[in-house]
């Protein structure tokens, strides 16, 4: 690959492309609703949530100068995020409580670049988000689930045309919107059974002393207003 091929494939990653029609923007919305108020779908499409969720816990450990053992993913979509350094303090909190609010900051991120017009950028960074996350994880089905999640990402860039492309980010964003609302509910639900008991929120109400029902109604307010404000961004058109 010489020079001019190089900056052909930057200027193709960071040029911008035309917005969809609005029938699109609004029918892959009503697509990742579907899947994420669905039983059958949902515990497939789930391993998407999971996976940024154990990546928010790996990014922020290592941003907080924790060193990062690895991550495992687990076919009933659980996972565990195993980091080393100083057991409390501000980076062990921000670690624990980046993983229910990573799938929204992330769909919310997504939406600022489609709101962009950067279809192209999104795709690119979110295979090299998996790319980084790929050497991280500890287990086969981890291994497996995110391989094809990459996989599925470079088809689409590469392969497809670019009303398909547009069609795929649409979908990806407003599911990982949609996506983050629903675990935090799922929780809420499972601790006032009495279930859960060890559940991030209840992590964090060890190292604050702030009360697991604070971290439970922070965790709603992060992903509710992410879904608000990235429902606005992708349908001001």
């Amino acid at each position: 690959m010489d020079i001019a091929d190089i900056e052909e494939l930057w200027d193709r990653v960071t040029g911008t492309q035309p917005a969809p029609e609005m029938w699109l923007i609004v029918g892959t919305a009503v697509v990742a609703l579907a899947v994420v108020v669905s039983r059958g779908p949902w515990r497939v499409a789930r391993n998407a949530v999971t996976i940024a969720h154990e990546g928010g816990h790996g990014l922020v450990a290592l941003l907080t100068g924790r060193k990062l053992d690895g991550i495992t993913l687990h076919s009933d979509t659980s996972g565990l995020t195993v980091s080393r350094g100083k057991p409390t303090g501000f980076g062990m909190i921000l670690t624990a409580a980046a993983g229910y609010v990573a799938p929204s900051l992330l769909g919310l991120g997504g939406a600022a670049l489609l709101a962009d017009g950067r279809i192209t950028a999104l795709l690119w960074g979110a295979t090299a988000l998996l790319l980084a996350l790929l050497v991280m994880v500890r287990n086969a089905y981890g291994l497996l689930t995110v391989l094809l999640t990459c996989a599925l990402f470079l088809l689409v860039s590469w392969l497809t045309e670019p009303d398909v492309q547009a069609a795929f980010a649409y979908v990806v964003v407003w599911f990982l919107l949609l996506g983050g609302v629903r675990p935090v509910f799922e929780l809420h639900t499972k601790r006032r059974r009495g279930q859960a008991r060890d559940s991030d929120a209840d992590q964090l109400a060890r190292l604050t002393h702030a009360p697991a029902f604070f971290w439970l109604i922070l965790f709603h307010a992060v992903t509710l207003t992410s879904l608000i404000g990235g429902a606005r961004w992708l349908l001001d058109r």
